[in-house]
C-alpha cells in the first residue's frame, strides 16, 4: 500500500510510483531482507525507500535507473537502521549490566540456514551489504562500489574479508 505522502502526488506521478512499486518492490524487499534478516524491517525499509523516491520522480532523467536508485536507497536506509539498532543495543547493554548480572546466551539451532544467518550477523553492515549485493543480487564490483559509495578495490576487500569471516564462523560452528 502506498503511503499518505504518495497520495499528495499529482495523479500522473501517483500512477508512475504505483507501477514502479509493482515492478520493483518484491526485489527490494528481498534485498532488504538479506541485509537485515527480518522480513518486517525489510518491508518497512522498502516502504521508506519508495516514499523518499516518490518525491524525486520528477528529477529522474533515466527511467531505467530507478532500480539502481532504489537499491542505493534501500542500502542506505539499512545502514541507518543498523546505526540506530547499535545505539539502542549499547544503551540496553549498559542498562542490563547496571540492573543485573549477565546471563548465558541461549544455544542456537544447528540448521545450515540458521548457521548462515548467524554468520552473516557477525559481519559488519558494510561487509554484509557488499557480500549480498555481489553474490545475491549478482552485481558487478563496479555496481556494488557505486551503491556503497566506495572504490571497486574496497568492494573486493569487503567481499574477501566478509567471505573469509563467513568461512571461519561456519567452520567454528561445525566443531
Amino acid at each position: 500500500m502506498l503511503s499518505a505522502k504518495a497520495d499528495r502526488l499529482p495523479t500522473g506521478q501517483r500512477t508512475r510510483i504505483a507501477e514502479l512499486y509493482l515492478l520493483y518492490a518484491d526485489g527490494a524487499v528481498r534485498l532488504a531482507y538479506l541485509l537485515t534478516g527480518d522480513r518486517a524491517v525489510a518491508e518497512d525499509l522498502v516502504q521508506d525507500a519508495f516514499v523518499r523516491l516518490a518525491g524525486r520522480l520528477v528529477h529522474l532523467r533515466d527511467p531505467d535507473a530507478f532500480d539502481a536508485y532504489l537499491r542505493t536507497t534501500v542500502v542506505n536506509l539499512t545502514r541507518s537502521h543498523f546505526r540506530r539498532k547499535r545505539v539502542e543495543n549499547n544503551y540496553l547493554e549498559r542498562q542490563r549490566t547496571i540492573a543485573a548480572a549477565p546471563t548465558a546466551a541461549p544455544a542456537r539451532p544447528v540448521e545450515d540456514r540458521e548457521d548462515l544467518w548467524a554468520a552473516l550477523a557477525t559481519l559488519s553492515p558494510r561487509q554484509r551489504a557488499a557480500v549480498v549485493l555481489r553474490f545475491y543480487e549478482d552485481l558487478s564490483e563496479a555496481e556494488v562500489a557505486q551503491i556503497l559509495h566506495c572504490a571497486p578495490g574496497t568492494v573486493k576487500s569487503l567481499v574477501s574479508r566478509g567471505l573469509s569471516r563467513l568461512r571461519t564462523e561456519i567452520g567454528n560452528e561445525e566443531r
